[in-house]
């Protein structure tokens, strides 16, 4: 890993002393691929995102799977956020981005799979260069430090201000509603809670063929059933420290098919985990400075600086800050009842500790102060009201 704040910086085996390394542009540019040690020789497994590697026989796997994922650091010289704020984000933006990879996660795994593989120089599909010129540092792009930034101004955070796991899942999911190629939904689990009647109500109803047109490469068949599932969890792991409780729980995360892999770090340091070895959790590292990208005229993107091309960092999990969003990606809704099958047998399972709970419907205690009188209205329907419920109104 690597800590600024230390004496001795450490990238696998790599030390490098702080005087050598500009702490607002931390950056693997000079550093070369031969001196990292990417792996320890250990029997244990390397679990990535729900596929298990061994660290002994299957390094260039290892190297080959993470590079592919999206990368996305702090860059500068891009258009002024809002028009007049500021060209860069270093120093503010890592959080950010690392809500952009996990959304360019879900991205890759609903459009190219989860087993797609990046391969350095090669012309690139269509669906990659479509999901990468979303992120491109531009105001009219989806998903873009511009729109996040800008977005994060109605979840009470000014432009430039650091974000919270909380945050950045609420601002992605509100902007994934923009985004009719990919065509997910994306649900933010709070308090704890997973509540399958919230996710499952929101599938579309059947559409007329002759209401499609605004939804591409869509049939009528897969409007009616079911849209991808991205599912983001804010969790508190602990107090100050993350609870050792939670530790197995965490790494059973990881291991499921469906996992998007956990947003999250150290106070005012964010990364983005993706797998474990060990005790150890496996990271890409946004804070590296790097110019903003333009994409040539016919659309395709220089994108080396979008892969992490050196084996990724590594931090002791009980180094992790308790505040995270774990995220998992169900494409299908069978993905999804086997996700709750698997939720469900890890909660029954001794030894650890539920992050979340799993539930059918909403608990009594967690009913929004929005609620339904159950008094049909004039047409049969339910009439909504507003209720504020104070200290001494009881449950509602």
């Amino acid at each position: 890993f690597i800590s600024i704040g230390d004496r001795v910086l450490r990238v696998g085996a790599l030390k490098v002393h702080p005087s050598e390394i500009l702490p607002a542009t931390l950056t693997y540019d000079t550093l070369r691929f031969g001196e990292f040690e990417d792996f320890p020789e250990t029997s244990e497994p390397v679990w990535v995102l729900g596929t298990q590697f061994s660290a002994l026989t299957e390094k260039d796997e290892i190297l080959s799977d993470i590079t592919s994922r999206l990368w996305f650091t702090y860059r500068k010289s891009f258009l002024p956020i809002g028009g007049t704020g500021p060209t860069s984000d270093t120093g503010w933006g890592c959080m950010l981005r690392c809500g952009q990879m996990i959304l360019g996660q879900a991205l890759v795994c609903r459009h190219l799979g989860r087993d797609w593989r990046w391969v350095r120089g090669q012309r690139q599909r269509e669906e990659y260069v479509s999901i990468l010129n979303a992120f491109i540092d531009k105001k009219d792009c989806y998903y873009s430090i511009h729109q996040i930034a800008q977005m994060g101004v109605g979840e009470g955070k000014s432009i430039g201000q650091w974000y919270g796991p909380n945050t950045v899942a609420q601002v992605l999911k509100k902007l994934a509603v923009f985004d009719s190629w990919s065509r997910m939904a994306v649900h933010v689990a709070m308090d704890n809670t997973v509540v399958i009647e919230e996710i499952t109500k929101h599938r579309p109803h059947t559409l007329l063929p002759g209401r499609l047109s605004w939804l591409p490469n869509c049939s009528p068949r897969e409007t009616a059933l079911w849209r991808p599932l991205v599912l983001l969890i804010p969790l508190r792991l602990g107090l100050t420290d993350i609870n050792e409780a939670y530790i197995e729980t965490l790494k059973q995360c990881f291991m499921m098919p469906q996992s998007l892999g956990v947003i999250g770090g150290k106070p005012n340091s964010a990364h983005y985990f993706i797998g474990f070895v060990g005790e150890e959790l496996i990271y890409l590292d946004p804070h590296t400075t790097q110019p903003a990208v333009e994409p040539s005229e016919d659309g395709q993107v220089p994108d080396d600086s979008y892969h992490c091309q050196h084996p990724p960092c590594r931090m002791d999990i009980c180094e992790l800050d308790p505040s995270i969003a774990a995220g998992f990606f169900c494409k299908t809704e069978d993905d999804f009842d086997d996700w709750c099958a698997r939720i469900r047998k890890m909660s029954c399972s001794r030894g650890s500790l539920p992050m979340f709970e799993l539930v059918d419907s909403q608990p009594s205690h967690l009913i929004s102060a929005d609620v339904l009188n159950l008094t049909p209205g004039r047409r049969g329907t339910l009439t909504r009201i507003h209720q504020l419920a104070g200290p001494k109104s009881g449950k509602i």
